[in-house]
This record gives structure tokens, C-alpha cells and sequence, in this order.
């Protein structure tokens, strides 16, 4: 009897995964690569506690929110309820923000703010430089948008661990050829559907290239074990 219980936790789990992973709605194994191997983030760049942050092995959320943090705090929280709160218990997943130094104050405000809606802040970064090097930086991506006057964008984008752009190309919706590269922070919406969904397809796309190359976890290991035992 303790076999084939056994047994079936070892059948559930891999299918409770599979469904948490599968809610996605356009359903696809894999998010395109709209573009490949960008810059990772200059050293001129510090953060708010002077660690080291780099875009390598890191899936990241990176935005350029600009100097005017009141007007964008709104889009900060929807950023964080929407994306973060949903991911942030996933190993090598990172939001990255870039804006001008002198905000410093301002984002910690913020941050302290955060910590009354999630438990662990950790992979929130904030990163600060001079306007000039934020619009180079920007720049090298070739992004379709463009940074305002005060070096922002409400635009945020998802890169994966190789530093490649992701999103949605080539699919064909109501006779249009969807593209995608970027996620508008101002629509609560927007973040809770299309960019939910298409950080999930990149977390399973990673989760099926482990187990491709046969990699188990412990836990399933042990129980494989117990069985051979008996």
C-alpha cells in the first residue's frame, strides 16, 4: 500500500507542476528571442548597497523608470504586486532598475513601502548614473522605445539568462503578426496578463532544459529511492 502511494506523489507532483506552469495563455513551450547577447550592466553603475549586479545566469525584469519617481511609484507597484510577489521565490529571477543618481532617497522611501506588501526584498535592485550613461546603456539595446526627458521609460523588458531579449513575435492574432519586446508598467492589466504569462513560459522553458539534461531534485531522488528499497 505504501508503494503505491508512493508512487502516485511521485506521478502528482511533476503534474502539479506541469499545471502551474501550463496557465499561460497562449501556451507556448518557448518565449522567442527578439534579439541577442546584450551588454550586461556597466560598472559605473552602483547600487543602493554597492553589490556587485550582473544580467548573467539571471532572468531579469529590466526597466529604466527615470528621475521622476512620483509619477512613476505607481507603476513601481504594480511592477512589484504583478511580477515580483508572483516570482520572487524563483532561484535567478531579478527585477533591475536603472535610473539617475540622486534618487537614491526617494527608492529607499519606496523600498520601505515594499516591505509592508512582500515578504523578501532581495532581488529588487536599483541601480544609479549619470543621465548621459544611462541613455548609452539604453541605447545598445535598440529598443523600439525611447527614453523621455528625464532618462525613463514606463516600458519595462524581460531578459534571460544569456542576456537575450525575450517576447512575442511570429504568432498570428486577428490577422496581425504579434510582436512584442516590451511590457507597459502604467497597466496593471498588461503586467497581470502578457508579461505574468510570458515570464512563466521563460521559468518553464528552463525548467525543461533541466530536465532534459537529467537533472532531478533531492526529494524526487529519495523517494525513488525508498521504492527501490522496498
Amino acid at each position: 500500500m505504501k508503494k503505491y502511494i508512493v508512487l502516485s506523489v511521485l506521478f502528482i507532483l511533476p503534474i502539479v507542476a506541469y499545471m502551474f506552469f501550463a496557465t499561460a495563455s497562449h501556451n507556448s513551450l518557448f518565449l522567442p528571442i527578439i534579439s541577442k547577447n546584450h551588454l550586461d550592466v556597466p560598472n559605473q553603475f552602483v547600487s543602493l548597497n554597492n553589490e556587485k549586479i550582473t544580467l548573467d545566469k539571471n532572468i531579469t525584469v529590466l526597466g529604466f523608470p527615470g528621475s521622476d519617481i512620483d509619477e512613476v511609484k505607481a507603476n513601481l507597484f504594480n511592477l512589484n504586486q504583478k511580477i515580483y510577489n508572483k516570482y520572487s521565490g524563483f532561484k535567478d529571477f531579478q527585477m533591475v532598475m536603472i535610473l539617475p543618481e540622486g534618487n537614491q532617497d526617494k527608492i529607499k522611501a519606496i523600498m520601505l513601502e515594499f516591505r509592508r506588501l512582500s515578504n523578501d526584498l532581495k532581488n529588487w535592485h536599483f541601480l544609479f548614473g549619470k543621465p548621459g550613461d544611462i541613455e548609452k546603456y539604453f541605447s545598445t539595446f535598440k529598443f523600439k522605445n525611447k527614453l523621455n526627458d528625464k532618462t525613463g521609460s514606463s516600458f519595462v523588458y524581460i531578459l534571460d539568462k544569456d542576456r537575450n531579449l525575450r517576447g512575442r513575435t511570429g504568432q498570428k492574432i486577428k490577422d496581425k503578426i504579434e510582436y512584442r519586446e516590451s511590457y507597459n508598467t502604467i497597466s496593471a492589466a498588461e503586467l497581470h496578463n502578457e508579461m505574468s504569462d510570458d515570464v512563466k513560459i521563460l521559468l518553464r522553458e528552463y525548467r525543461l532544459a533541466l530536465k532534459k539534461n537529467k537533472r532531478k531534485d533531492d526529494f524526487r531522488d529519495k523517494i525513488e529511492q525508498e521504492v527501490i528499497k522496498k
